[in-house]
């Protein structure tokens, strides 16, 4: 069950967010004071869905700390897993734009705390802090590369291609502190490559074989670098 901490009472509820990015060392005190106004922190066990896809959007959401998964589900009932989010990073952030529902689905790979911010709130910030704002669009730009990345897998790579790329992704210095394997299961690497079950236990076992990653349990460790990106760069 969610355990919620409202945050609207004192300043002190910031617990020091601006140490936990980059983007929030140039928000002046008042202004975080402000911000604490206008959020709510929640608790999220590993396995909870943070929210639903076409569900209503009232909040930007910000990782304080914690992994989560998000993912597109299709009316089929099969899920895209789009990306990781860790601490420091946003999601709804289409909310602010004129979007009402939540475009996809998050769910906690590991306990989590996260901060519901005032989609409103957060749009004056962004007006009256300029730097704030372009540190903000900076990180966007990274979310964007990923989305041009799974237009490309989808559009140009076999199987094969699909699953190096994805653990290229899973694997990168953006997650190194994170271990993220520990927290997936086979059925969401699959995910992230749009490929099926069978066939990333397959690709990540010939993998092994040819020395590219080495499997400890759950974790797959990426052996031969230049040689996966190799492989995702064929397709």
């Amino acid at each position: 069950m969610k355990r919620f901490i409202l945050e609207n009472e004192n300043i002190d509820n910031t617990e020091n967010i601006e140490n936990t990015s980059d983007c929030f060392k140039s928000v002046l005190p008042d202004e975080l004071e402000f911000l604490a106004s206008k959020k709510t922190k929640v608790n999220y066990l590993k396995g909870e869905t943070i929210f639903k896809q076409g569900a209503f959007a009232p909040f930007v959401l910000y990782m304080v700390n914690g992994l989560a998964r998000v993912y597109l589900q299709s009316s089929n009932q099969k899920q895209l897993n789009i990306r990781l989010v860790k601490q420091g990073d946003f999601m709804a952030f289409s909310a602010m734009f004129g979007e009402n529902v939540y475009t996809y689905s998050a769910t906690a790979i590991k306990d989590s705390t996260i901060c519901m911010i005032e989609k409103e709130a957060l749009t004056q910030l962004l007006l009256k802090n300029p730097e704030f704002a372009m540190r903000i669009t900076s990180r966007k730009s990274f979310n964007e590369h990923r989305l041009l990345e799974i237009i490309d897998n989808f559009s140009n790579k076999q199987m094969r291609g699909k699953i190096s790329s994805t653990l290229l992704y899973l694997s990168s210095d953006n997650y190194i502190d994170e271990d993220v394997f520990q927290y997936l299961t086979r059925q969401d690497i699959a995910d992230f490559a749009g490929i099926t079950l069978e066939s990333a236990i397959k690709f990540i076992k010939e993998f092994e074989k040819d020395e590219i990653v080495r499997l400890e349990g759950k974790k797959i460790v990426v052996e031969n670098r230049k040689g996966l990106i190799e492989i995702s760069r064929v397709g």
